[in-house]
């Protein structure tokens, strides 16, 4: 095995493992199913027998906004477990590059837009997510500080937000686009003339389909060596108001769209500046549009099985 890809049946992982195989990668991806990496030991002892030249870290607990804020202590404990005992695992056995993957989240909540890589750590993170960022946020000190003082060439990634196949419909724990397809397709199915969201709709976001995020980390994997983490973004944003207005008309939910707006909203807005990864000759292909089409089409198709 030469590479493996932590989580790699998740809708980053299984992007990252389709990307390196169509270019004739040598790459395996490995679930929780086969290795809980929140156990040290099991984690270590799996290492030890890949023996992957290169990891890289598409494994943690992600949610919405609420699931964040009502599960703190578990977003911020699981996290740093596992990206501790991966880290760990890898330094001890010889592992060149690691590939860790953080969170547009990590970000000050009133940052200067669009958000560069130097503003990390510079102002009061979004408290919704607080926890889950502070995981992200000490993994990368950690990928630095293994470099700074063992030399080693692993680097930190920052991707804005993702969707695409595989994707988290669990409305408890799912993402605003998984979350806003499932109660579309549910509120059609159902003969219901409105749906709620939380919040205000309002907040700007910036989203990228999974594909194009797997070609961004092929070049870093191959280019970059840096101790600075490096954005991934398509450099277009929407709001989320105008979000639901375009999952609704690709969906063909015709009714009313409410907001709940005694609901928090989060960080008002997050659009990176990815100008280093375009710089090294990548930008995002899939648009919006194209992109939500695809997920709902593999939603769609994921419920006839």
């Amino acid at each position: 095995m030469t590479i493996l890809v932590a989580g790699g049946s998740g809708l980053v992982g299984s992007a990252i493992v389709q990307e390196f195989l169509n270019n004739q990668v040598n790459v395996s991806g490995v679930s929780s199913t086969e290795v809980d990496l929140r156990e040290r030991s099991e984690t270590f002892e799996f290492i030890e027998k890949a023996k992957p030249k290169i990891i890289i870290n598409a494994a943690a607990k992600v949610g919405g906004i609420n699931y964040n804020s009502s599960n703190p202590v578990e977003f911020l404990l699981d996290n740093l477990k596992i990206q501790n005992n991966l880290i760990e695992a890898a330094h001890i056995h010889g592992v060149e590059k690691f590939v860790f993957l953080g969170s547009s989240c990590i970000y000050p909540k009133n940052c200067p837009q669009p958000i560069k890589e130097e503003y990390l750590m510079s102002g009061q993170l979004e408290t919704t997510n607080a926890s889950y960022a502070i995981a992200k946020i000490a993994g990368i000190e950690l990928v630095k500080s293994y470099r700074r003082e063992y030399g080693k060439k692993w680097i930190s990634v920052i991707p804005t937000s993702v969707y695409g196949p595989k994707d988290n419909f669990d409305l408890k724990t799912s993402h605003v686009i998984p979350s806003m397809i499932k109660k579309f397709k549910h509120a059609i199915e159902n003969d219901l003339s409105e749906v709620t969201f939380l919040g205000t709709g309002l907040p700007l976001r910036e989203f990228i389909y999974s594909s194009d995020l797997a070609r961004a980390i092929l070049i870093c994997v191959m280019e970059y060596d840096s101790d600075e983490p490096i954005n991934i973004g398509t450099g277009s944003e929407i709001s989320i108001k105008d979000l639901a207005t375009l999952i609704s008309s690709i969906v063909g939910f015709s009714g009313s769209i409410l907001w709940d707006d005694s609901w928090p909203d989060g960080t008002p807005r997050k659009l990176l500046d990815s100008t280093k990864i375009r710089d090294m000759g990548w930008e995002s292909k899939v648009s919006l549009e194209k992109g939500l089409e695809s997920e709902i089409d593999w939603y769609s198709n994921s419920l006839r099985f």
